[in-house]
Formats: structure tokens, C-alpha cells, sequence
């Protein structure tokens, strides 16, 4: 699955972001198919070049949360803001000392 995401460039301290199309599960510092433009978030001025955008998301590929609300505040798509999802939690296995409470009156009930 493709996806349009950004990759960080720049000295530190000093980011510059690339907007890449790759992937879904590669590396953002390996191959890419195209770059769609660059971002400084310090002076929140960024180049997008909007015919390949616009293209690439007809095409399937879908923008991470960050650059989806990126091209919305610049104009460049329309829609809702995401919210970047959390990791889901494992869930906590039931205790073992419970499940053995459990058994112990049934076994006595026999």
C-alpha cells in the first residue's frame, strides 16, 4: 500500500521535511517513488507541488495523519483533521489465581 509521509532532512535543531511517496512499511530514509515537496515546520513555509498530490491520492495512496492535516491547512485537499492513532494496548490476561477460585467451589460442590 502506498503512502504519502514525511521524511526529516536537515541539521539538528534545524528540521526540513521532505513529502515522499513510498510504501506504507519502508524506511522514510530509503527508496521513495516521488517527492511531492518540502516543509520547514520553524517558518512554516512549504513547497507542494499539488497536480502529483492530487494524482497520487486518486491513485490509492493514502496520507499519514500528519500530512493529511498538513494538506488541509495549506489548502491543497479537503476534509477532516485526523487525529494519529496510539498504539492499541494488549489487553491484561486474567489472573491465574482467580480462575483456580473459580474451580475450587465446583469441585468441592461434586
Amino acid at each position: 500500500m502506498l503512502a504519502i509521509k514525511l521524511a526529516r532532512r536537515g541539521k539538528k535543531n534545524q528540521p526540513l521535511f521532505r513529502l515522499l511517496v513510498q510504501e506504507k512499511a519502508k524506511d522514510p530514509f530509503g527508496d521513495f517513488l516521488e517527492e511531492l515537496g518540502h516543509w520547514n515546520p520553524k517558518t512554516k513555509q512549504g513547497d507542494f507541488n499539488k497536480e502529483r498530490i492530487v494524482h497520487w491520492i486518486s491513485q490509492g495512496a493514502q496520507p499519514t495523519p500528519s500530512v493529511n492535516n498538513l494538506l488541509i491547512n495549506q489548502g491543497i485537499i479537503e476534509g477532516k483533521k485526523m487525529k494519529a492513532s496510539k498504539k492499541p494496548q494488549t489487553k491484561e490476561q486474567p489472573k491465574v489465581e482467580e480462575a483456580k477460585k473459580e474451580e475450587a467451589p465446583a469441585a468441592e460442590a461434586k
